[in-house]
Order: structure tokens, then C-alpha cells, then sequence
């Protein structure tokens, strides 16, 4: 069993109405406020990627959050999967950082 404070990279695929609505930056303030390093990005098929790294805890939360979405959002679907540390040094229309 874990603690839940393992550190862990994860990255999401989120489909619905998630381009043009503020998505990507509800999800980079989500994850910034959880203290979360990572980043989201459109993506031509008309989804959001989102990558993320930190607690287990913390990504859980982040996942929840990425259900719900922003305002405008109509979230449809989220495909979850880990993520390496390559993919946390791609090029982010929304980045994050965690605050030191």
C-alpha cells in the first residue's frame, strides 16, 4: 500500500468540449494550486493533453478536477496513463510549475 507521497508522473487525454473553453488553464491553475510540475497542450484532434508530476495524492486530485473541467468545458472523456520523464520536458501551450 502507498502513502499517497510518492512522487509520480501521469498524463491524461481529455475529450469533449475542451478546446477554446479555458480548459488548459483551468488545468495548469488546478495543478499549480496542488503543487503539481507539468504542463497541457491542444492537440489537433480536438483534445487536451495534460501532464503532470508530484504527489500520487496530488495527481488524483488533479484527475478529479480534470473530470469537472472549466466553466465552459463539456468533459466526455479521460483516458489516464503514466507518464516518463520525457514527456514532462515537452513543449506546453499551459505550463506549471511547483512553487519552491
Amino acid at each position: 500500500m502507498t502513502s499517497g507521497f510518492e512522487s509520480a508522473a501521469r498524463r491524461w487525454l481529455v475529450s469533449g468540449r475542451v478546446q477554446g473553453v479555458g480548459y488548459r488553464a483551468f488545468a495548469a491553475r488546478t495543478a499549480r494550486g496542488l503543487g503539481l510540475s507539468g504542463g497541457a497542450s491542444n492537440l489537433p484532434g480536438g483534445q487536451v493533453l495534460v501532464v503532470a508530476e508530484g504527489p500520487s495524492h496530488a495527481l488524483d486530485r488533479l484527475e478529479a478536477a480534470l473530470w469537472e473541467g472549466s466553466r465552459f468545458a463539456r468533459v466526455q472523456r479521460v483516458e489516464t496513463s503514466d507518464a516518463s520523464p520525457a514527456d514532462l520536458l515537452g513543449e506546453f501551450d499551459a505550463e506549471f510549475r511547483r512553487e519552491r
